[in-house]
């Protein structure tokens, strides 16, 4: 009984994968069933992360690892997008990686993010938006990030600066999301076509292409705006901003802001 008790967990040790997460019920599919995971926390095997949750004892386990096992055991459609995806991918190395980080997930509205996950100390603040932005296609945009013994689904590019416009003005600031669109320079025109007659939200239809336009990218005369419904009316992201008569919508002065802090100085 020791000996099939040995194999099993170290059949189980081979196919966890270093840094990741596993929950419970991933682990009566390998056919360690819970009575069995109390004995492996009680010798010092596995530790609990939270409740039906646990890692390798002594792995260094962080919130990728987490969204590892959301995603690929649990199941649910939840990814790392907007500024996170960004950072990910290397485009935006100007942002802060560090403790006061915020981790940007996503998920559909009727999408819980597990108890586990948001009551485990990460070391990170972990910001989750339900959105149905891509309405009907929801895994629209996504791609995988291989983060060395596990991947985990992220938002490619051009989805998650629409997901940064998405928090605009509320959670991001128009400002930091013009400096963020100017360093995508290599964004691919067919992804963004899609996305763009896809997506759910005038808002960001509209601020996407005031500020792609404004940054004057090569990608940007590749698309088809005829073809995006940007909706009707005026909108408005702040008062006495600046109105843009093409895509009817007010958004901040930043050329007006900027002028004046060069006259201070």
């Amino acid at each position: 009984m020791a000996s099939s008790t040995s194999s099993k967990i170290n059949r189980l040790l081979k196919i966890w994968p270093s840094g990741a997460v596993a929950v419970l019920p991933w682990l009566e599919k390998q056919g360690v069933y819970q009575q069995l995971v109390h004995k492996y926390e009680t010798t010092s095997w596995v530790r609990r992360v939270g409740r039906g949750a646990y890692a390798k004892a002594g792995d260094k386990v962080e919130w990728t690892g987490g969204l590892y096992a959301i995603q690929e055991q649990m199941g649910l459609p939840i990814h790392a997008g907007g500024k996170t995806a960004l950072q990910m991918q290397g485009y935006a190395h100007f942002l802060p990686m560090g403790k006061d980080t915020t981790v940007s997930l996503f998920g559909l509205p009727d999408i819980k993010l597990p108890a586990w996950f948001k009551q485990y100390h990460w070391g990170i603040k972990v910001r989750y938006t339900t959105t149905n932005l891509f309405a009907g296609e929801s895994d629209q945009g996504l791609t995988k990030k291989d983060m060395g013994f596990y991947v985990v689904t992220v938002s490619t590019p051009e989805r998650a600066m629409m997901e940064v416009l998405y928090g605009v003005p509320n959670e991001e600031s128009y400002e930091e999301a013009k400096l963020l669109m100017e360093g995508l320079t290599t964004l691919r025109p067919r992804v963004v076509q899609a996305l763009l007659e896809h997506c759910a939200s005038v808002k960001v239809k509209r601020l996407f292409m005031v500020i792609a336009e404004s940054c004057r990218h090569v990608w940007v005369k590749k698309l088809d705006i005829s073809k995006v419904d940007f909706g009707k009316g005026k909108r408005m992201l702040v008062r006495g901003g600046r109105f843009d008569s093409k895509y009817n919508i007010t958004v901040p002065d930043t050329e007006a802001g900027r002028s004046a802090r060069g006259e201070r100085t």
